[in-house]
Order: C-alpha cells, then structure tokens, then sequence
C-alpha cells in the first residue's frame, strides 16, 4: 500500500504574521530572565475597565450556567452597542444589525464571506495591516494593494481606485481603516464622503475598520471638533459594513469581542454563517462586556487615551534623536510607523534591525515587512500602548544599540 502525502490547501498559504512570531521570543528571553520592553502587539498595558472586569467577576461568582448565545450574540449587548452608535455619532442603529463576533477579525472572516465571491477584486491600502490580505487572499479574493505613501497620508484615495480599477478590472470591495494599523492616519469627513461615493457609482461595498475610533488626538489632522473620534461610514453610507472590537479603546484584548453594523441584505447570511463557523461569540465576554457602555467604563478609557496622548508626544518628540526617516503623522491609535533613515545603511533592512534590537537590548518592534511586502523592509511600528515608561526606557535602549551597534 503506498501512503498518499496530503499537502494544505494553496488556499492556506498565507505569510504568518511576523508579530506573533516576535512575541513568542519576547517570551523566551522573558523566561530566561531578560526585561523585555515590548513594543510590540497593539495591546492597551491596562486591561478592561474596572465594571467590566467587576461584571466577569460576579458572573463566574455566581455559579450562572454559561450557555450558547444567539449566534449574532445577545439581544442585551447588541442593543448597547446600537446605542453607542447614537452616543457617539448621533445615529440610530436597529440592533438587529448589530452582529457580535469572536474579536474583529471574526467580523472580518464573516464579513468577507457574506460580500464577496471566489475571484472578486478587494482593494485596500499598503501600508496595511496583513490579516486583511491574507484572510481575502484564504478566501479566494484577488486582493489588489493601493500604494498609498506619504502624500496621501498613507490613506486611499479615489484616483487610486480609479487607477487599479482600470488595471485590474472591476473592484468588488474596499477594506478602509480609520485610523490604521500600522500607521495610525486618518481620513477625514471629506475624504470619507469621497470614498463612499466612489464606492456607491462603482458598486462597490466599503467595509470600514473602526476598531481604534475613540483613540484620536487633539493635534491631529484626521480628527476635529465636529468628529472627535474619526467618523463612522454610517453616517454616509448604510450600505457599508462597519467593524468594530473591545479590544482597543475599551483595552480588551484577551476577552475576543468584537462587532460589524451590517447593511440588512447580508443579516441572514451571516447569521448563517456565524452559527455554523463559531456557533456563537464568547458568553461570560459578551454578558460582562455591556458594562464597557457605563459613564464610568467610558471615563476610564477616555483617562488611557489621555495617557496614550502623552506617551504619543514623547515618541515623536524623540525622533530627532533617533535619527530616523519620515514617520506617518500617527493621528490616531497608538502606533508609530517610521523609516529607519541611514540604520538601513548598517542593518540591511527592518528585519535585521529589529532581530539585533530584541537580542541586544530587549526592545522589540514589529518589522515594516508585516504590513508592507514592497516597502516594508525600511521602516519599522512602535506601539506605544505600553505606556509612558515603557516607551521612554524603549528610547534610552534604542538610542544605546544604535551608538554601539
């Protein structure tokens, strides 16, 4: 009997995301007794707020028997949700289309699934964050990159899908974020209602990464008085899908909880969806996380982004002393991503400088590579969620390394 060698799909070969990989070593040194600063994952140092985690807490106590949800989640969290949208934007939100997820990235999968066919064209910007790509790419998506550089914040534009467009044939999807990983930039309310009308001439169906509204700066040029904290599609566009997540404003990153505001056409479809790929979304997570819409809950998070504000200004105030290239305007989330100016001349590429600073002085960073395959190997993403002393213990080691190395 000869034995068959069955391989992975072709499907399934997807780079692996380079941060996970640069996380299990910040653990090994850790283990063998290195400080690591880790500027590392895109995770807030400060946990969920004090009533959700007091919510988990009195569930568990309680003995309550936890039991599947419906697979769109809880009337109770999802009704929170919509009247967030109403809080924050002054929108009405129909909970029924309100669908609760396992993290954003269960929203995306869901999401893509419900929108595009096998072959469809998705375009979204690079820089970007990989999981959009290669979640697309595992889908049997043709997924088209817009070069977006400095000169449009890093942001897509309709000139470019205008351009791809005509290169690549017919677009059937636009994934935007605002503000982005990994770059933190923004769009603006003109600049938004540009893309969503260039996606309804075009029939095309925007889904709008929002997972770090809330996280915006006073300084910053994506964010005004009038948006405070970036605008939501759905102010201009019923027939985008909106994503959302606990993990970042509200710093929970562990309890896997997120959301998308779907158009009614794609409720039932992933409804279906969600029952038969994950059943339903966590249950202790779903039924604690309400609390994360208490005036408390949003007093303390605001209290981190007013931190991260602070934290922010010592990184850029910085970048002289480094030494380093042009660095996107960070206006939002908690990133900065920079070219490393003239280390590129002593290290090769970002990869190389990032593997010497981890093993050196037990600072990590994420490799440009991560979220740029064309340009990625001259810049690198800090993530200053860690907070001000790590951020500043970060810089004194990184300004050594660079003297010795």
């Amino acid at each position: 009997m000869t034995l068959r060698r069955l391989a992975a799909s072709s499907r399934s070969q997807v780079p692996p995301f380079a941060v996970m990989d640069i996380l299990a070593r910040v653990d090994a040194l850790r283990a063998a007794g290195r400080d690591v600063v880790s500027l590392c994952a895109g995770e807030p140092s400060g946990g969920a707020p004090a009533a959700v985690s007091a919510k988990a807490a009195a569930i568990h106590a309680s003995g309550r028997a936890l039991t599947y949800t419906p697979a769109l989640g809880t009337a109770e969290l999802r009704a929170a949700i919509a009247g967030h949208y109403h809080r924050w934007y002054g929108l009405d939100v129909d909970p029924a289309q309100v669908a609760v997820t396992t993290g954003s990235s269960g929203a995306f999968l869901l999401s893509f699934l419900a929108s595009f066919e096998v072959g469809d064209r998705v375009a979204l910007a690079r820089p970007g964050y990989p999981a959009y790509r290669n979640i697309l790419a595992a889908l049997g998506c043709e997924v088209v990159e817009l070069d977006a550089g400095p000169d449009t914040r890093y942001q897509p534009t309709p000139a470019m899908l205008d351009a791809a467009a005509s290169a690549r044939g017919p677009l059937a999807g636009l994934v935007l974020a605002s503000p982005a990983n990994p770059t933190g930039t923004m769009v603006d309310r003109a600049e938004l209602t540009a893309l969503t009308d260039w996606c309804a001439i075009n029939d095309v169906r925007l889904v709008s990464d929002e997972i770090y509204h809330g996280i915006t700066y006073p300084d910053a040029s994506g964010a005004t008085e009038d948006d405070p904290r970036g605008v939501c599609a759905w102010e201009l566009d019923r027939e985008s899908i909106v994503i959302s997540s606990f993990s970042k404003y509200w710093g929970m990153t562990g309890w896997r909880l997120g959301w998308a505001l779907l158009p009614e056409e794609l409720v039932g479809a992933v409804d279906a969806l969600a029952g038969n790929v994950a059943l339903c979304p966590p249950a202790p997570s779903q039924l604690a996380a309400v609390e994360a819409f208490s005036l408390d809950s949003y007093a303390q998070a605001d209290a981190w982004v007013t931190d991260y504000a602070r934290t922010r200004r010592t990184l850029l105030d910085a970048l002289p002393a480094l030494g380093w290239g042009p660095a996107a305007p960070a206006d939002g989330a908690f990133y900065l991503y920079a070219e490393l100016g003239n280390q590129l001349e002593r290290f090769g590429d970002s990869r190389e400088y990032a593997r010497q600073l981890l093993e050196a002085e037990a600072v990590a960073l994420v490799p440009g590579t991560d979220f740029d395959g064309l340009h990625g190997t001259r810049g690198v993403r800090l993530s200053f969620a860690a907070g001000q002393e790590a951020v500043e213990t970060a810089i004194e080691r990184i300004l050594r390394f660079q003297r010795r190395a």
